[in-house]
C-alpha cells in the first residue's frame, strides 16, 4: 500500500525542485492501484469524505491525491494550505504536473490540489453536510486537512472548485456518486470501442 510520506522525508517551502524521471515511482504505483486505460481525477475539497472512501474502496481504484502528490515531493511539508495564494497556486501547479502524469498512465486519482488542470468531476457535498464531515474527522482519527476553524478557508475553496462545473466539468454531492459516475464512463467507453 502506498504508505503518506513521512513528514521528515517532505521539503520545506524554499527548497527549490527539479523534474526527475518517475518510473520506479509509477511501477510502484501499478503494483498498489489497478491502472486503466483512461486516467481520471476528481476534484474535492478537504473533508468531503474522499480518504473515507479511498480507504473502504473493495477494489483498489482509486489513489488519494495527498499520498500521490507528497510521495512525487509536489507537496511540501504540511500547513502550506495555510499560506498566501502565490504559494498555495504554485503547489497546486505542481500537483496538476504530477495528477497529469498519472491519468496519462491510467491511474484515477482524487484529491483537493488543483490550479489549471480540468478534472474530471468535481465533488461538493451541502454545506450542512460539508461541514458535519469536517467536524466528525476532526474529532475522531484526525489525520490532517480543514479544520472547523478553517471554514472561511474551505468556502472559499468550493467556490474555486464550483468554477470547474461553470465550465462543464459534472458536479455531484458524494464522492460515490462521482466515483461511480466516472466508472460508468469507463465502462461506456469501453462499450464503444468493442463496437466498432
Amino acid at each position: 500500500m502506498l504508505e503518506k510520506t513521512p513528514i521528515k522525508n517532505m521539503y520545506d517551502l524554499d527548497v527549490p525542485l527539479i523534474f526527475t524521471d518517475g518510473t520506479d515511482f509509477f511501477k510502484k504505483l501499478s503494483k498498489e492501484y489497478i491502472v486503466h486505460e483512461t486516467g481520471f481525477f476528481i476534484l474535492a475539497p478537504s473533508g468531503a469524505g474522499k480518504t473515507h472512501y479511498i480507504n473502504h474502496q473493495k477494489v483498489r481504484n482509486w489513489i488519494d491525491g495527498d499520498m500521490l502528490w507528497e510521495g512525487a515531493n509536489a507537496h511540501p511539508r504540511p500547513g502550506w494550505w495555510l499560506e498566501n495564494n502565490d504559494v498555495i497556486k504554485r503547489v497546486d501547479t505542481q500537483s496538476d504536473i504530477i495528477t497529469v502524469q498519472a491519468k496519462k498512465l491510467g491511474f484515477w486519482v482524487m484529491g483537493a490540489s488543483n490550479n489549471w488542470l480540468r478534472p474530471d468531476a468535481i465533488v461538493l457535498p451541502h454545506w450542512t453536510t460539508h461541514k458535519k464531515y469536517i467536524k466528525y474527522r476532526e474529532n475522531n482519527n484526525y489525520d490532517g486537512g480543514a479544520k472547523s476553524d478553517n471554514f472561511d478557508q474551505v468556502l472559499g475553496h468550493r467556490n474555486v472548485i464550483e468554477s470547474w462545473a461553470k465550465k462543464g466539468v459534472p458536479k455531484f454531492k458524494s464522492i460515490e456518486e462521482a466515483a461511480d459516475y466516472l466508472a460508468e464512463q469507463k465502462n461506456n467507453q469501453k462499450g464503444e470501442t468493442q463496437n466498432e
